[in-house]
């Protein structure tokens, strides 16, 4: 019997974003045959902003769902970046 584990990730990063920091927390959802973080983070109303990103190429990209507010899409390539920093560290 192999008995396969599988690593539970989720963190919480800072950005600031427009002179505002920002709080998006991220989690690994748990499918081995895709890389994917379900992220979250809220607006200036507090309402909660979710969205999912996939790895391709290397790179992280948002699966789009429903349209995400510009100063999300134009992070793309930080969230990106704060989320391959976090799979080296761990």
């Amino acid at each position: 019997m192999r008995i396969q584990f599988i690593k539970n990730i989720h963190f919480t990063r800072l950005l600031k974003i427009n002179g505002r920091l920002r709080e998006f927390n991220f989690r690994k959802i748990k499918d081995p045959q895709l890389e994917l973080f379900s992220v979250d983070v809220c607006d200036d109303r507090g309402n909660r902003i979710m969205f999912k990103m996939q790895k391709e190429n290397n790179i992280w990209k948002f699966v789009q769902q429903h349209p995400l507010p510009e100063w999300v899409m134009s992070n793309e390539s930080n969230l990106s970046e704060i989320i391959e920093e976090e799979l080296r560290n761990a």
